[in-house]
């Protein structure tokens, strides 16, 4: 009998890549959706009629519950969250209620409803937000520094809670900055990626960037907040096996996901812009409306652990990765 999983946040970058693993290894899937008017989901139309789609929120225990209830999956991965930092500051509230207390309407449920449930909840690199440290394990100390950060630092902890109260086979995955052609307009790799296209291709309707504005200007100029930022850029496509590998291992654990490698946001500038034949410093523009109020320190992810317990290890470098990127936004903003 084939296995059935939950991807609560479908949709997403990583719930769509998530999907496609566990079709290929045979699993059912069901996915969830909040309920809206816009029905255009460019990440998972390839998956219609593949998975089952229902309606949920994470506002909404009941809709989590009823979920569990019918289908008793096998595997919960929830990866649905408010998940971009920079907006946690205009909306502190919500960030709070979807990305802290929604993993936990997810625990109770399962605690209620099918404990026997592995669960996997989606925690990030920013729980560590400004320590300053050259790489992080899964034994570094918590310093989140930004509503988001606050937020999944509280989810992550009652993940512990929840497996040491009641025995729950409940993991975390601490991922570092994943990317890929799926992800969303509003983060600076795919804005820088998007960018590059829209600048090659004389794109005179660029999309919008997270202020409601066109992302390049008539002058085919990108507005960018600190390029001297840093991050550890990985794969989403391999960060989803790893997601995979975490409820296979037969002990519910914690573990890191990256790189072990930084790189700033100029040096993503010059690759992307190079790889399409373009020059950076014409385009690139730092912008103080762009800066966060409080900025994270560089911090590797080792993934030490994932290795040696999981087999688990990045395969795609940070070039060829901004490579894949802007070839596929090429083919997409014409």
């Amino acid at each position: 009998m084939a296995k059935k999983a939950l991807i609560i946040g479908i949709t997403s970058q990583d719930g769509s890549y998530l999907a496609d693993l566990l079709l290929e290894k045979g699993y059912e899937v069901i996915g969830t959706l909040r309920r809206s008017t816009n029905y255009v989901h460019e990440n998972i139309k390839h998956l219609y009629g593949k998975v089952n789609l229902e309606f949920a929120d994470l506002l909404d225990f009941e809709s989590i519950a009823r979920l569990i209830r019918i289908y008793k999956p096998d595997e919960i991965y929830n990866i649905a969250s408010q998940s971009v930092p920079a907006d946690s500051w205009n909306l502190p509230y919500y960030t709070a209620e979807i990305t802290g207390i929604g993993p936990l309407r997810v625990l109770e449920a399962v605690r209620q409803f099918h404990p026997e449930a592995k669960l996997y909840q989606a925690t990030t690199r920013e729980i560590f937000g400004n320590i300053t440290a050259d790489s992080a394990n899964e034994d570094t100390l918590f310093d989140a520094n930004n509503p988001y950060g606050i937020a999944k630092t509280y989810a992550h902890l009652m993940v512990k809670c929840y497996r040491e109260s009641y025995g729950m086979f409940a993991t975390g995955g601490i991922l570092f900055n994943h990317e890929s052609p799926r992800r969303g307009l509003w983060f600076v790799t795919r804005k820088v990626t998007a960018a590059v296209a829209c600048i090659k291709n004389g794109v005179k309707n660029p999309p919008m960037n997270e202020m409601g504005e066109p992302l390049i200007t008539p002058d085919f100029k990108l507005h960018l907040g600190d390029l001297t930022s840093q991050r550890d850029w990985g794969y989403a496509k391999e960060y989803v096996e790893a997601m995979w590998l975490i409820l296979q291992h037969d002990k519910p654990m914690d573990y890191i996901i990256g790189t072990n490698t930084t790189h700033n946001v100029e040096e993503l500038c010059k690759v992307a812009f190079a790889h399409a034949g373009l020059n950076y410093k014409d385009h690139v523009v730092s912008n103080k409306k762009f800066f966060r109020p409080t900025e994270i320190k560089p911090l590797k992810g080792d993934y030490s652990r994932a290795k040696k317990e999981l087999g688990w290890e990045p395969k795609t470098s940070f070039e060829d990765l901004i490579k894949l990127m802007v070839d596929s936004d090429l083919q997409t903003f014409k």
